[in-house]
């Protein structure tokens, strides 16, 4: 059994603020620990149940924030900027399940710590076909282009109510509960990684259940921008057409095509982001 598993890093137990997540520092050398054994719990559950090959995709800021040696389950580690497919880098058919460790709730979501997506300088809203989706929705899309459940969600509630409605039945495991953007009650550490490494075993002893992410095809992705002008640099780019004065869509049959189209709208915008 093959796992790919994607780790952001706001959504980890613990981590309320900008410097916990964003290096060098203190802080962010104690919370990257945090992350890292988040990640490791998700290993050791999917282990438990009889995964033998992992890749983890280091998908937080300059996606480097994990020590590859002591990753378990002698897993690949998928690290540094600029990769073509960002946060999905690396999954393809082969895999039996997708694991999203460590995600966050979108901007215009319910209170969410640390919310946004993708660009928070940038990009206010993003819907699929009409639903409010933030990264693990988005991200979702890569796993139907492939054929691979998202089986496994880590994070905030806000997170896992998002998630649930772009893949039913995946198994949430909710590790803090947001107060607000930049509070959150959280649990022990070691009780986020008790619940995370369940979850993560019950997520793939129940995989012959498992749905592909409840996409209709062809999809439209609405990316709503701070201001005007970042709207109108996304047009630059074929297949995103305007959609009102702060709004551009993005309309595609396949969904790997889709996500690849909104991450060029990202990186062109993330340059001219104020």
């Amino acid at each position: 059994m093959k796992v790919y598993l994607s780790s952001d890093m706001e959504g980890t137990a613990g981590v309320v603020d900008w410097d916990q997540c964003r290096g060098p520092g203190g802080e962010y050398e104690h919370y990257r620990r945090l992350l890292q054994d988040e990640v490791n719990a998700a290993i050791a559950g999917a282990l438990d149940a009889g995964a033998t090959q992992f890749l983890v995709n280091d998908s937080h800021s300059t996606m480097q924030n994990l020590r590859p040696g002591e990753l378990l389950g002698r897993a690949r580690y998928l690290s540094g900027r600029h990769k073509p497919m960002y946060m999905m880098e690396g999954l393809d058919a082969s895999f039996d399940a997708v694991f999203l460790v460590s995600y966050h709730g979108s901007m215009a979501a319910e209170p969410s710590t640390l919310s946004h997506t993708y660009n928070p300088r940038a990009i206010a809203r993003v819907t699929l076909n009409g639903v409010e989706v933030g990264e693990s929705g988005i991200n979702a899309l890569v796993a139907l282009g492939h054929g691979v459940p998202v089986v496994l969600v880590t994070g905030d509630d806000t997170t896992a109510d998002e998630a649930r409605a772009v893949c039913p039945g995946v198994t949430a495991v909710v590790v803090k509960r947001s107060v607000s953007r930049f509070a959150a009650d959280s649990l022990h550490p070691d009780e986020a990684c008790r619940l995370i490494r369940e979850g993560a075993a019950a997520a793939l002893r129940g995989l012959d259940g498992a749905r592909l992410p409840a996409i209709d095809l062809p999809a439209t992705l609405e990316v709503t921008f701070r201001n005007a002008d970042l709207a109108e640099m996304a047009t630059r780019i074929v297949g995103v057409e305007r959609a009102g004065t702060l709004a551009v869509t993005i309309t595609g049959e396949d969904p790997v095509e889709l996500y690849r189209t909104f991450v060029t709208v990202v990186l062109l915008t993330r340059g001219i982001a104020e």
